[in-house]
């Protein structure tokens, strides 16, 4: 990810569950997920950039401070996918994305903005590569 290393902007988070879990989310509780896929939409602005944000969610072991977080102590990462940009994409991205998802969970990752939700549920394969349009927008970081 060197072009985009001293750059902000939004990242698309691939996460594969293997199984169902639930798992406690902070202050959303616990939630039930289902075994398969999931698209956490999230950004990086001012001082954290890109690359260091994305690093971290390859790490399990970490401080808990985004929902994201939670689900990462179960899910793998499947892929990475960083959007630079000086402007605030993450929430149209996420809205794109609503478009193709089996499902979503309510209010994750979305404290500090109007949508539903920035995490969204494929149940396979075949149902994530509804997304490869938005995908090849994007530089793959993992």
């Amino acid at each position: 990810m060197k072009r985009s290393k001293s750059m902000n902007g939004a990242y698309i988070l691939v996460l594969r569950l293997n199984s169902n879990e639930k798992i406690k989310v902070g202050s959303l509780g616990f939630i039930e997920f289902e075994k398969g896929f999931y698209c956490y939409v999230g950004s990086a602005t001012g001082k954290t950039k890109l690359e260091s944000r994305c690093k971290r969610h390859l790490k399990k072991n970490k401080k808990m401070k985004w929902h994201v977080d939670y689900l990462r102590k179960k899910a793998s990462v499947v892929k990475i996918l960083a959007f630079p940009s000086n402007r605030k994409e993450e929430c149209s991205i996420a809205k794109l994305i609503l478009k193709f998802a089996d499902g979503f969970i309510p209010k994750f990752g979305c404290s500090d903005c109007k949508c539903i939700s920035h995490l969204f549920y494929f149940k396979n394969i075949n149902s994530l590569s509804k997304l490869s349009s938005i995908f090849s927008k994007g530089i793959q970081i993992y």
